[in-house]
């Protein structure tokens, strides 16, 4: 096991992977920029290293300053949490030159799966169902209205390189499908520095369902069940849980074992979660590989049992994972509300600040992953993530009796957060009937 590694992150990701290291004996060295000064986690890390100002460009996304800091810092590996440099394999690849162990999956592994396009020729060699597509780059917008016209409009034009909801585009016709493959073009060159697109069949009212995996460097890959992510606002997660309510065991299986089998594929170790569309006739569809650890992971880990921040340093350091994949059971349901720093009230503008009041929900089934405590400055420059309300029950009825109980008992004042919208989610007969899909929020609870 490592003696000593870097956490080349921020926030609530930077203090889970800090526990984790305690609980393993392993030392801390938490980065921060300037804006993350009064940051209460820098305390409970072994070491402290400023790494520039507060914009990412000179902090975060920074990565001589972050080789600089693990170098005199004399640490044995790097975990990059998720976002900024998580799924960069310039920055993987900077770390194996430097003797680095990098805490995620191989070079190899995170070339290709970040590559869409080359993600979706593996899925489809290896049999997981896909959704009608361009299979391959299309280099024109003359080409794109020739394969809209084959698969259908309407049609997805997405950033081969792309993540995070960014570098998409839909068009419903010819002459919208124009102007959104030049936006999309344009966005993807600006976030990704490539503007390499593709195109798929739009399925307009999809479930997002994703399944969690762990693998290890000795071969042997598991699935650790799937989450729906469904509640989302402009491509952004707003409530995940599992299991994912109504799926069909049959389904489930099939889902998860295609997943595996795509792992496996690409000789795939550490946590990774392969994402799935499900149509309203339950058929599932590729989506995307995410090669990191994700934010809603704490719902699957209280339905499991198994921390998976610790495997992934266990995973980086050689151990074998010692469960095979009958070993892995299910208890209960987890729901997982993110809070962030926005008014819904005003078109979600961001509510940066001083927090002067503060109180944190507790009692039996409620987990709390925060870095925020009353008087910390929520800065203006990152995220707006306050913290994740986790809720863990026996049945999805209590699950969501305590999460709506949790965020009533929910106090940070003057900031304006999404409890608000969360807390109306929950009491919404659509939501507790499990009748959504990933437009919900803005076709049922943004018109009025």
């Amino acid at each position: 096991m490592f003696s000593r590694i870097l956490i080349a992150n921020r926030g609530e990701v930077a203090l889970r992977i800090i526990r984790a290291c305690k609980e393993l004996g392993i030392e801390s060295v938490a980065v921060y920029s300037q804006g993350d000064s009064n940051a209460s986690y820098l305390h409970l890390a072994d070491e402290r290293v400023c790494i520039g100002k507060a914009p990412s460009v000179d902090s975060y996304l920074n990565i001589p300053r972050i080789i600089a800091a693990a170098e005199i810092a004399d640490v044995d590996a790097i975990h990059p949490g998720y976002g900024f440099l998580a799924e960069n394999a310039h920055f993987l690849e900077v770390c194996q030159d430097c003797k680095i162990e990098f805490i995620g999956p191989s070079l190899q592994s995170m070339t290709l799966l970040g590559d869409k396009i080359r993600a979706k020729a593996l899925a489809r060699e290896v049999g997981v169902p896909m959704s009608p597509d361009s299979n391959g780059a299309v280099e024109s917008v003359e080409d794109a209205l020739v394969i809209a016209e084959q698969i259908g409009y309407p049609v997805a034009i997405k950033a081969a390189a792309g993540g995070g909801g960014r570098g998409i585009r839909f068009a419903h016709n010819a002459a919208s499908l124009k102007s959104m493959y030049t936006q999309a073009k344009t966005e993807a060159e600006i976030a990704f520095n490539d503007g390499t697109l593709f195109m798929e069949k739009c399925i307009e009212n999809f479930r997002h369902v994703e399944v969690q995996l762990l693998g290890d460097k000795h071969g042997n890959v598991v699935h650790l069940y799937e989450r729906d992510c469904s509640v989302q606002r402009r491509q952004q997660k707003v409530v995940e849980e599992t299991p994912a309510p109504g799926l069909d065991p049959g389904l489930r299986k099939e889902m998860c074992e295609a997943a595996v089998r795509l792992a496996k594929a690409c000789n795939y170790y550490n946590a990774g979660t392969v994402e799935f569309m499900l149509d309203e006739n339950n058929n599932f569809y590729f989506l995307e590989v995410n090669t990191r650890i994700q934010v809603e992971h704490p719902i699957t880990e209280m339905v499991t049992g198994i921390d998976l921040v610790k495997w992934q340093l266990r995973i980086a350091a050689g151990e074998k994972l010692p469960f095979a994949q009958e070993d892995i059971k299910t208890n209960g349901v987890a729901i997982e509300c993110r809070i962030n720093a926005e008014d819904p009230a005003n078109n979600f503008r961001p509510s940066p600040g001083r927090v002067d009041a503060f109180v944190a929900p507790g009692g039996f089934g409620v987990r709390w992953d925060s870095h925020v405590y009353q008087g910390y400055n929520i800065p203006p420059t990152y995220d707006s993530l306050v913290g994740k309300l986790i809720a863990h029950q026996p049945t999805r009825s209590e699950a969501i009796a305590t999460t709506k109980r949790a965020l009533d008992e929910f106090v940070i004042e003057p900031t304006k957060t999404t409890v608000p919208l969360c807390r109306r989610i929950m009491s919404e007969q659509k939501f507790v009937d499990a009748e959504w899909d990933t437009k919900y929020i803005e076709r049922e609870m943004m018109g009025d």
